[in-house]
């Protein structure tokens, strides 16, 4: 099959053309992603911005995409687009435009759940097989999850309060580093003691595989204040020390995931597969590949390009739900809320259902 593939979930502008057939591995043939600029003054994400840049540059990257690919409208397959969980004006301009490329070129159209994305590009990469263990550690999402298969997933921990990208964007931005925090973090911690500190390391001990970062953003706030004004060595010494608490933390957590992955599939060749942003940072990598050693298990981390949001992981994920069969109608409606796992207990919650 042949399927473009279109995300505007959060601040990435991107499309893409992939070609294969499930379990994979399939073909990227063109694929583009517009990264906004406009976020870094305000340290965050800003919605309205990020919908209107969407708006202003969607149709020129889907161009740009197919061109690369070499193919036209009427070569496609299929159309999918993500549809949640993200912010909602985002996600309405990805969507929509999905809609009309699809009704234009009458092919069909696949709303697809960005976290499923993420959780299938090991097998656009890979052709890793079902099932396997997923870490998906963004600046929105922290979760460990089984990958039993398309629409099969299970839960075994995720964040009752901060992300993982979350807390590495507000430490930096306590520190008086740029945004996006992550890699500003990681890379001021290179120079730092990561002994330096004491932080506590939440959750780690406990049964279960649930995160909770806030009392760690809190305490890292507390000691800059006690040494504030801070000098460069100061940032970097916190920078260590925090990078190091979430190191240990990430381990811990995974290590829980593992066992209950083991127990429940032991006739699996067990797979760790690491997904979103922060899974570039070295110091968690490194940690993530040491753990796989020791548990037996084959790590799997896609190119940072695919871990990161992408277009590319979303036409993979069309294309297997093709095959299935599940194609969707033009109402089909944006959800900013849009837990992987619709059976498992949603921490979090309001209007719009729950957060995870």
């Amino acid at each position: 099959m042949i399927v473009l593939g279109i995300e505007t979930s959060c601040d990435e502008t991107a499309a893409a053309v992939v070609t294969g057939a499930s379990p994979g591995p399939g073909t990227i043939d063109g694929q583009v992603v517009l990264s906004q600029a406009d976020h870094a003054a305000f340290g965050g994400v800003v919605p309205e911005i990020a919908a209107r840049a969407h708006v202003e540059a969607l149709d020129r990257v889907v161009a740009a995409a197919i061109a690369e690919a070499g193919v036209s409208f009427a070569d496609l397959d299929a159309v999918a687009a993500t549809a949640g969980p993200g912010l909602i004006g985002a996600l309405l301009v990805g969507l929509t435009t999905g809609k009309a490329i699809a009704m234009a070129a009458g092919t069909p159209l696949v709303s697809v759940n960005h976290l499923e994305a993420h959780a299938l590009t090991a097998r656009l990469t890979d052709g890793l097989p079902f099932p396997y263990l997923l870490l998906l550690v963004s600046g929105g999402h922290t979760q460990l999850i089984k990958v039993a298969g398309l629409g099969r997933y299970k839960r075994y921990g995720t964040t009752i309060d901060d992300a993982l990208g979350e807390a590495f964007d507000k430490t930096a931005k306590l520190l008086g580093l740029p945004y996006p925090g992550g890699p500003a973090v990681e890379a001021a911690a290179r120079q730092g003691n990561p002994a330096r500190f004491t932080l506590p390391r939440p959750m780690v001990g406990r049964i279960g595989a649930d995160f909770s970062l806030s009392g760690l953003k809190t305490a890292i706030r507390l000691e800059a204040e006690t040494v504030a004004p801070l000098s460069d060595t100061d940032v970097a010494d916190l920078a260590a020390s925090f990078q190091a608490a979430i190191v240990d933390v990430v381990a811990d957590r995974t290590r829980h995931a593992m066992a209950a992955f083991a127990a429940e599939e032991p006739n699996a060749a067990p797979a760790l597969v690491v997904a979103g942003g922060v899974a570039a940072n070295r110091s968690i990598r490194g940690t993530l590949e040491a753990l796989a050693a020791e548990t037996g298990f084959r790590l799997v981390a896609p190119p940072l390009e695919l871990c990161t949001d992408n277009a590319a992981m979303v036409a993979w994920a069309g294309i297997e739900r093709m095959e299935a069969g599940l194609v969707d109608d033009m109402g089909v409606a944006a959800r900013p809320r849009w837990p992987l796992d619709a059976e498992a207990a949603g921490i979090g919650g309001g209007m719009k259902g729950a957060r995870a």
